[in-house]
């Protein structure tokens, strides 16, 4: 299996509001930006569509570490608790309805395929790639 490096963001323009998303894929020496926007959507929508979209890309199943300042898609990956509201038929702990789900059914499809590690890093904080996650994410929901 080939191993890749995913690096990812979101960014919303009001929450909801305007929204952008950014990746780079890494593999050897090659990298690969992508990015989108939609506009009416929220924070989080646009962090698992970063992921989303970056695992879309990939053509075999890959080995992949997923690097994102998003504490909503690692904790409900790390912890399983996307597993539990799945089981429980998209309920969460507090019985209320878990947001997201079809973006997160979309997200365990790919898990399914690739075998992905998911680490978390503080945003704005002068990360390299996140920086410029950030930068693909807000030009995007810029140009709507």
């Amino acid at each position: 299996m080939k191993n890749v490096e995913i690096y990812t963001d979101g960014a919303c323009s009001g929450n909801p509001g305007k929204g952008g998303w950014g990746a780079v894929l890494v593999y050897g020496n090659k990298e690969k930006e992508i990015s989108g926007a939609a506009s009416d959507t929220t924070n989080n929508r646009m962090e698992l569509t970063a992921v989303i979209e970056a695992l879309k890309m990939l053509k075999e199943p890959c080995m992949v570490t997923v690097t994102t300042d998003s504490k909503y898609v690692c904790d409900a990956v790390n912890k399983k608790w996307v597993y539990s509201w799945r089981e429980k038929g998209w309920k969460k702990a507090d019985r209320k309805p878990a947001l997201n789900v079809d973006l997160w059914e979309k997200l365990l499809a790919l898990l399914e395929i690739h075998k992905v590690e998911f680490v978390w890093v503080r945003g704005h904080n002068g990360h390299p790639y996140n920086e410029r996650c950030d930068s693909l994410a807000v030009n995007e929901y810029l140009a709507l």
